[in-house]
């Protein structure tokens, strides 16, 4: 890992070279001071920044910090906009947290026509804030940053920010949004500061960077993205000025979407006890489903209305009640408890092959939408619209079993082997991080959460991924196969079994030559039997005569 040696400073200066990275430990109780001397004199600003995990660190001009003057944050920076004949620079680093946080520094050089991240800031505290502000919760992440200005030369007064609209103005800036993901199940704070060093400057953030969105001065300058609890991903934003043809970055801020401090639900263990005790038992019922589900078709149906109902379960009982979360999911395992048996109920007794197979249908082409939103189609802003979004995935899912309305059988054999080796994988993400996941969580999300639509919901895909997603290729293919092979000269569908029992209790009952004709109704066998049992506890009569004597 091409880190350079970390500097354990507890008095003194720390040297930084403009454009190149230094590791430092921070403490509480000795402020590091950090300078930069010999700056060229083309060089107009001078964007100072310092990143740490998980503990905060207060950066600042001054020795002793104000509001105006220093920031406090894991991602922090303050641009400096040099003077005539300037050529040194100097900021004050420490930690809030009493031990020793490490921390990577940068500082970066910008000229005079390039753009000022956070030059017309009116929002937050500085005057000239190039920070990203970043917000999250378990369902999406927030980040906001301040409009730019145009660049100046030394000494020349900045171009105000509210004189106009045309192109001499800040309004003919562009805003890209880029967002870099952290490799997958790794927290470690050296692999975050190596990997931070690639969204801090413009060539390495276009080169290393996802691309996501570009806002122009008309739009807000906030953006949200799907939430990735344990997943470390860093965004940044370049700011363009397509006059000059030139661009500065603002200060890269990153999230894990969890906190290292909580005892219980942290960063190491997100998924609840109860989660994976759900989804285990869910998978391996999914995998019996996949390779026997058709010939075991009532186990077929029973796995089917249990995912059916307790989908609908979820989302009713989340959005009505206020339950916690471990209530929430023992009550949509007994409602999908119930309905996987009401289907199978309304089997025996009406024996609707159509109306099975159409809820079946259903459920594989809900699963087949959610992948179709799970690329990134899914991220088009026509679907940022919730009519527009919900009429596609609806047309979606419903091609699925009209398509194969006339094989029912096929449609049978593809249901149970895509979503029982689909459950597997659902499984595995309760243990080891998997992208795959987010298929299905992401459309929860945006049924329970009414601004979910509003967010970004790209997710890396690296070589966990790429290996959970071949192993559920071949259980789907593996569990058809297996199936088409041993039921193709099977009939389609059992018969039904309502009319199975009435006709065979009339042949029973008519056909005198069959014994079981002469079998007595079963309340009188039970009758029987009873009598039985209870002469056994009854007590002995006494030996001898049992009669009265004659006189």
């Amino acid at each position: 890992m091409d880190l350079l040696p970390t500097v354990l400073l507890l008095q003194g200066l720390l040297e930084l070279s403009l454009g190149k990275f230094r590791n430092v430990l921070l403490n509480q109780t000795n402020p590091v001071e950090a300078v930069i001397r010999n700056i060229a004199s083309n060089v107009t600003v001078v964007i100072f920044q310092v990143h740490a995990q998980q503990n905060s660190v207060v950066i600042s001009f001054d020795k002793n910090p104000s509001a105006n003057s220093s920031g406090t944050g894991v991602d922090k920076g303050l641009i400096s906009i040099l003077r005539p004949q300037q050529s040194v620079c100097t900021w004050y680093l420490r930690s809030l947290d009493a031990n020793q946080v490490l921390s990577t520094a940068i500082s970066i050089p910008y000229m005079e026509k390039d753009p000022i991240p956070g030059g017309c800031n009116l929002e937050f505290d500085l005057e000239v804030d190039p920070n990203i502000y970043l917000d999250y919760t378990l369902v999406d992440i927030h980040i906001k940053f301040a409009p730019a200005n145009l660049g100046y030369a030394r000494g020349a007064n900045p171009p105000a920010c509210d004189s106009g609209t045309g192109q001499n103005s800040r309004w003919r800036l562009r805003y890209d949004v880029y967002q870099y993901f952290l490799p997958e199940n790794n927290l470690s704070e050296m692999v975050l500061m190596s990997h931070i060093r690639k969204m801090s400057e413009v060539r390495s953030i276009k080169a290393n960077g996802v691309k996501m969105l570009t806002l122009t001065t008309d739009d807000k300058t906030n953006v949200y993205f799907s939430s990735l609890p344990g997943q470390g991903v860093i965004y940044n934003v370049i700011v363009w000025d397509p006059l000059w043809n030139t661009s500065a970055a603002y200060i890269p801020v990153h999230t894990y979407a969890c906190s290292f401090g909580d005892l219980v639900d942290n960063c190491s263990s997100l998924s609840k006890l109860s989660t994976k005790i759900f989804f285990t038992v869910l998978a391996v019922l999914g995998l019996f489903t996949c390779f026997f589900g058709h010939r075991f078709w009532k186990t077929d149906l029973f796995f089917m209305g249990f995912i059916i109902t307790g989908f609908f379960s979820f989302v009713f009982i989340t959005r009505v009640t206020g339950l916690g979360y471990d209530v929430r999911l023992i009550l949509t395992a007994v409602a999908g408890i119930i309905g996987g048996l009401l289907l199978v109920a309304s089997w025996w007794r009406f024996g609707s092959v159509l109306l099975c197979m159409l809820l079946i249908g259903l459920v594989l082409g809900f699963l087949f939408s959610s992948v179709v939103f799970f690329t990134p189609l899914g991220d088009y802003r026509v679907f940022r619209d919730d009519v527009v979004f919900w009429v596609t995935f609806s047309s979606i899912a419903l091609m699925i079993p009209v398509l194969f309305v006339g094989c029912p059988r096929i449609l049978n054999l593809l249901a149970c082997g895509i979503i029982g080796s689909y459950s597997v994988v659902l499984a595995i993400a309760c243990y080891i991080y998997t992208s795959l996941a987010y298929i299905t969580l992401d459309l929860l999300r945006r049924i329970l959460n009414d601004y979910f639509s509003r967010a970004y919901t790209n997710v890396p895909f690296q070589t966990n991924d790429f290996i959970i997603l071949a192993m559920w290729i071949m259980l789907a293919l593996s569990g058809v196969t297996v199936q088409l092979r041993r039921e193709r000269s099977e009939v389609p569908f059992p018969p039904h079994p309502y009319l199975i029992w009435k006709r065979e209790k009339e042949r029973r009952s008519t056909n005198i030559l069959d014994p079981s004709h002469h079998i007595r109704p079963l309340r009188e066998r039970i009758h029987s039997k009873l009598l039985q049992i209870k002469e056994i506890f009854q007590k002995e009569q006494p030996a001898g005569e049992r009669t009265p004597l004659l006189l």
